[in-house]
């Protein structure tokens, strides 16, 4: 602060809860398409590779959007940058509720992805208007809430869907929305700027990594129907392959890079990177195959469910993934994080195994995803707190950016390869994939995440004397 600036305002209780409401209803909004995938799906006529796509758009947009963001916000002040934000997820709602068809839900859930970047920033203003120990109840109610929030949308998405229509699922939510940022408008005081750096934004790096996400989407969601051209694959690979060496080239000569691409070079942030990839891999195949699964009719080998009956279906796995992070922080301050991890990927790759050789019950199938859930929120929590420990205080937020974009690449490339193997495994004619594809897709996560184990053996043990 300046010795021109005025301290900042202090906010009372019910700005605090407005920040809370909208934390509900962004969590809220952000968690619809999940449980309701498969009726998507089939209204939309998509393939299960564009299913796939549908359901990792927001999050690559968060990715990218959520540094900016947090740059605008110390340039121009944390309540203008998230107010603005939100008026670009209120639109993005407003897309996809009025959707007719495929091309236009994704827009509307690119928009939503700025979702992403408003949550950081609610817990920036909480942090400038408060005192530090009421800030740290005030962040823990805003991140309460949006859990809450996500555990809402996915039990009321299916019966909106089907005793509304798939239009009001998104409607509703961003209704929530739009009245929560009016209040948050009214309530919370503006706040200065809040830093005076003037190194910019990495425009050329954010557009190329763009690019490189983009294209490594449509080289996995094309693969199964381009394999009989084999010229348009190599050219797409060739784009990836140019984007990816063009936006590496660009961070390793930006004044202040998107990604600090030379972080990478010590153990504690690459070592992170990698498990942070491979665990999300293991996690995402069954995140987009289970709700699959779910929806086969039950003629064939599925149990014929409804959106209703998966989002019921899924709220275990998302109370468990709630749980995680608290229980991840006891066990790392307990056993060190190398312990944590490391028993996060042994229960994901035991509980892979036993969904790949035993689905035949919806039981099956909830304590599966659930124990999958527990084990993903073990190992990324441990590990946020590994990295964050391992580097200066000056480089956490770099490593963070690093940890965030491989994480997103991880879910990403699981999520998208799942459903390139549903639809290699669709017959003509048909929209029932064999279940021999669910098999594959497990089993191979679990032999991804079970090579993390040769990393994670390699970490410091984390325990805190």
């Amino acid at each position: 602060m300046t010795a021109t600036q005025a301290p900042p305002v202090r906010i009372g209780k019910a700005a605090v809860w407005a920040l809370g409401m909208l934390a509900l209803a962004t969590g809220a909004l952000e968690s619809v398409v999940t449980p309701t995938l498969p009726l998507l799906q089939r209204e939309l006529r998509m393939s299960p590779a564009e299913g796939a796509l549908l359901s990792i758009v927001l999050l690559i947009t968060g990715a990218l959007i959520t540094p900016v963001a947090g740059k605008f916000g110390d340039r121009y002040g944390g309540k203008r940058v998230l107010i603005r934000l939100m008026t670009v997820v209120c639109a993005g709602g407003l897309v996809s509720a009025v959707a007719p068809n495929l091309p236009v839900l994704l827009l509307g859930q690119i928009l939503q992805g700025a979702m992403v970047g408003a949550l950081p920033l609610s817990f920036i203003l909480v942090r400038e208007h408060l005192p530090a120990g009421e800030a740290k109840v005030a962040i823990g109610v805003v991140s309460g809430l949006f859990v809450g929030g996500g555990m809402a949308g996915t039990l009321s998405a299916g019966p909106v869907a089907e005793g509304l229509s798939r239009h009001w699922m998104f409607a509703l939510p961003t209704l929530a929305v739009i009245g929560s940022t009016m209040l948050v408008n009214r309530l919370m005081p503006c706040d200065p700027p809040g830093s005076s750096d003037d190194t910019g934004i990495d425009w050329p790096g954010l557009l190329l990594l763009s690019g490189t996400l983009v294209t490594l989407m449509l080289v996995l969601a094309t693969a199964p129907d381009l394999v009989s051209q084999p010229l348009v694959l190599g050219a797409l690979i060739l784009v990836l392959a140019a984007f990816v060496a063009g936006w590496t080239a660009v961070e390793r000569r930006a004044a202040s890079p998107m990604v600090d691409l030379r972080m990478l070079a010590r153990p504690a942030v690459w070592k992170s990177c990698v498990l942070t990839f491979v665990i999300c891999v293991g996690t995402s195949v069954p995140v987009y195959l289970v709700p699959q699964l779910f929806a086969v009719s039950s003629d064939a080998y599925g149990f014929g469910a409804s959106a209703t009956e998966i989002g019921f279906f899924l709220l275990p796995g998302a109370v468990a993934a709630a749980l995680a992070g608290p229980i991840a922080g006891i066990g790392a301050r307990r056993f060190g994080s190398r312990a944590v991890v490391t028993t996060g990927i042994v229960m994901m790759v035991g509980a892979l195994i036993a969904l790949a050789a035993v689905h035949t019950e919806v039981w099956h199938l909830v304590i599966g995803k659930m124990l999958i859930a527990l084990a993903n929120g073990l190992c990324v929590t441990a590990m946020v707190t590994s990295t964050a420990t391992s580097v200066d205080r000056s480089d956490t937020g770099i490593a963070t950016s690093l940890v965030l974009v491989t994480r997103v690449l991880g879910f990403a490339v699981g999520v998208q390869a799942s459903g390139a193997i549903l639809t290699a495994a669709t017959p003509a004619g048909s929209d029932v994939p064999a279940e021999s594809a669910f098999v594959t897709g497990f089993l191979i996560a679990a032999a991804v995440a079970a090579l993390s184990l040769l990393v994670a053996r390699t970490m410091n043990k984390g325990v805190k004397e």
